[in-house]
């Protein structure tokens, strides 16, 4: 089953009869590409086929491997970049399908491999996600990745503050394919948003948002608009998979400290009653790698706030969850999403050509942790606006209105005299 894929597990209210509310798949408002038609292919630093992979991470139960594994061992990835001075040192050991040479060179390989692969396919439309490790974050540096030709020049002289991230952010938009950030780090430097416009090649980011950040965002929704002032927010979560081990690391664990603490800030700036220009709830996020868990990370949260009368309550929160398991229909959501975008086009009038939606793709913002948005236009966090927004969009596709929740033709009143 695809069990936490929006796009595959949920629905779209479209109406109201008489026998009440009317649902469809979310995956039917419009024509959307179907998940078992996709092609899977991909880079990993590490040579091991996907079947040896699966065997590797140990999140399928057993029966369920060895019926997956002989169709997964036939996938292998292709050598991809690497670089240790953006990701943990603790990851070297499993580095050996690397591509040798310079940035340039590691560029033109991988835009070799999607051009390859989108013709050995025969494929229409290929998306690029970076699922891989959570890298530090790039000094953003003037004449080094401030600006489109600065990257480019960058890349071509072999600059060390160009993430191997990035380098795909550059090969993707290059080739004309969406790119998806799907980690915490600022792969999305000002200079690849300005190529990604001059192109206009979508790109979408950062980092997946699957289990404790989702819930912050629909808790902390819920406490502001209730009135209630959360005073302090506390997360800690453990985890024993490459992900928990990568982040064990300092550099690698700010990046993902940053896209984490942010969630909050749209719904604390949203009532000026309870928080003051410039305050904000403590928020502390900690992450500890421990092996003997696996990839089934534990995350525990403490919500302090403050109510009426000076009074405190405290909600405390413990999850169990598979994080790749929550993971997976993400990506998911975010191909058959962004392939679906690619084919939206909107004019204000008549009188103006059809054009497709600005190139930063804050639509997906549902989908992940921090979300890049256009320059000047509001950053949204609160999980039910940014769903909203996906439905309404698909809605006006196909000529329905918005849903805005009136139902007022549920509330006329019965004794309403007719003139």
């Amino acid at each position: 089953n695809y069990f936490g894929s929006l796009t595959q597990s949920s629905t779209i209210r479209v109406g109201t009869t008489e026998r009440g509310d009317v649902y469809i798949p979310f995956k039917k408002i419009i024509p959307m590409v179907e998940p078992n038609d996709l092609v899977i292919g991909g880079w990993d630093i590490n040579s091991s086929n996907l079947g040896e992979g699966m065997k590797r991470a140990d999140v399928f139960d057993h029966d369920l491997q060895q019926k997956l594994y002989d169709h997964l061992a036939k996938i292998k990835p292709w050598p991809s970049v690497y670089d240790p001075d953006f990701i943990a040192a603790n990851q070297m050991e499993r580095a050996d399908n690397i591509i040798r040479g310079t940035k340039q060179q590691a560029m033109d390989k991988l835009r070799e491999d999607i051009r390859n692969f989108k013709k050995s396919n025969n494929l229409d439309t290929v998306i690029v996600i970076w699922s891989a490790n959570t890298e530090r974050f790039a000094d953003v540096i003037h004449g080094i990745n401030d600006t489109a030709d600065a990257i480019l020049n960058s890349i071509s002289r072999n600059h060390p503050e160009v993430s191997p991230s990035t380098l795909f952010a550059v090969a993707s938009i290059l080739e004309g394919s969406t790119f998806i950030n799907g980690s915490p780090q600022n792969t999305f430097v000002p200079g690849v948003i300005e190529l990604a416009q001059r192109h206009d090649v979508h790109i979408a980011g950062d980092d997946f948002k699957s289990g404790q950040t989702k819930i912050k965002s629909v808790l902390v929704d819920f406490l502001v608009s209730a009135g209630i002032k959360p005073l302090s927010i506390t997360s800690y979560n453990h985890l024993g998979n490459n992900d928990g081990k990568n982040l064990s690391a300092p550099k690698q664990f700010r990046s993902k400290e940053i896209s984490k603490s942010n969630v909050v800030d749209d719904m604390v700036e949203s009532n000026p009653i309870l928080y003051k220009p410039g305050e904000h709830p403590d928020h502390t996020v900690v992450i500890k790698y421990v092996p003997t868990v696996g990839d089934s990370k534990r995350a525990m949260d403490e919500y302090i706030s403050e109510i009426l009368m000076g009074g405190w309550n405290t909600i405390a929160m413990h999850n169990t969850c598979e994080d790749s398991l929550l993971a997976a229909p993400l990506i998911i959501d975010l191909v058959v999403l962004g392939e679906a975008m690619e084919r939206v086009y909107y004019r204000k009038s008549k009188e103006e050509e059809y054009v497709k939606m600005h190139p930063v793709l804050s639509v997906l913002s549902y989908l992940l942790k921090a979300p890049l948005v256009p320059e000047g236009t509001p950053v949204v966090n609160a999980l039910f606006r940014q769903r909203a927004c996906i439905e309404n969009i698909f809605k006006a596709c196909v000529g329905l209105s918005p849903e805005d929740h009136m139902l007022l033709e549920c509330k006329e009143n019965p004794k309403k005299k007719k003139k």
